[in-house]
């Protein structure tokens, strides 16, 4: 029986409240837990090994002195590797999940934050991040002028043309988020642990897959001390901890992983904040190998392998010092943003589609 366009709505709500009710069902807390919480943190171990274990097992994606991991090669081999990975490891959550939740088919990708997409719990959380973020984004589009180059969409152009802009703000953010976000929290959330201790246990996966990078930095720079190299890894994996926490807050609060990918590229583009010293304007942006072949170089990157000559390329956008008035109106938009995000951090991820209560 076909529904008439005025019914169609309604429809969509009972719809709607039916799966709202099945989820609330499913993630109580007072009910014996769906699944238990060894499988959860079993698939989860196995998943990170699945994602990052493949970077060192074929010679295309495993880095060397000579070949770092953002050659070309290696990045279209990596994201060739994690895709793949990312799609078994949602065929055996979709297994899981459906033998121990007998969950009907339709409900599945509501589950796992793929549908529907709103554009409210895609926009607010992006939003609230660049709240977070006004001090970076006043020193990238006043102080560098940046703004005059993203009217005409040039950085944009210039960012996803190359692998390494390819992978840093679609293909990374993209299949990390679908796995550590995704698939990971959604297992844990048919167990007996509350949603406040998935969402700081969680991240721990995500930081751990970043830790490997201590022996890639080791390789291509041999010359380093050890403990400096080390210490990077662990400030790498704090600050990956950090925004899985961020990130997987977003997601069970709003229930959509789109909104968390596209917040995920923007940390990407923005970088780790400036805590300490003077704005100044003498600012190098790399722009990347490109994706079509052109070939670009920069004095002290590789030259060896298949990748000769496709280097990372730096420009400079301006030198020189600026006056006391422009550091001190960065810090105080940097302070300001952070008050405005925790004032907005609750009411700007508040969603209908909430996976669980905070």
């Amino acid at each position: 029986m076909k529904h008439s366009p005025k019914h169609v709505p309604i429809y969509e709500e009972q719809r709607s409240r039916c799966f709202k009710y099945r989820m609330l069902m499913l993630f109580d807390k007072t009910e014996p837990p769906v699944l238990p919480t060894k499988i959860a943190a079993a698939l989860s171990v196995l998943y990170t090994i699945i994602y990052v274990l493949p970077f060192y097992l074929s010679p295309l994606t495993r880095p060397s002195p000579t070949l770092p991991r953002d050659a070309p090669s290696v990045i279209r081999a990596r994201v060739r590797f994690v895709t793949v990975s990312v799609i078994i490891s949602t065929l055996i959550t979709l297994r899981v999940i459906n033998d121990y939740a007998q969950t009907p088919r339709a409900d599945l990708p509501r589950l796992l934050g793929w549908y529907p997409i709103s554009s409210q719990d895609i926009v607010k959380p992006l939003f609230l991040t660049a709240i977070l973020f006004t001090g970076p984004l006043f020193e990238k589009t006043i102080v560098e002028s940046g703004w005059r180059k993203w009217v005409c969409g040039k950085p944009l152009y210039d960012s996803l043309s190359t692998w390494f802009g390819w992978r840093n703000y679609v293909a990374g953010p993209i299949t990390e988020e679908l796995l550590f976000r995704s698939l990971i929290i959604s297992l844990h959330l048919l167990t007996a642990l509350p949603p406040s201790r998935i969402v700081l246990i969680t991240p721990l996966y995500f930081g751990i897959a970043h830790v490997h990078h201590f022996y890639e930095f080791t390789l291509t720079h041999p010359r380093t001390p050890l403990l400096p190299a080390l210490l990077r890894s662990l400030f790498q994996f704090a600050f990956t901890t950090v925004f899985g926490w961020y990130a997987s807050f977003v997601f069970v609060r709003t229930g959509s992983i789109w909104g968390v990918v596209l917040t995920h590229s923007f940390c990407n583009w923005c970088g780790l904040p400036r805590v300490w010293g003077r704005v100044e304007v003498g600012v190098e942006e790399i722009i990347g190998p490109q994706v079509g072949g052109k070939e670009s170089r920069r004095k002290g990157e590789w030259d060896g392998g298949r990748d000769r000559g496709k280097n990372l390329e730096a420009v400079m956008v301006g030198d020189g010092r600026l006056g006391v008035a422009w550091t001190v109106a960065y810090y105080a938009l940097l302070v300001a943003g952070a008050v405005g995000f925790w004032k907005g951090l609750w009411p700007l991820t508040e969603s209908e589609g909430k996976l669980a209560e905070l």
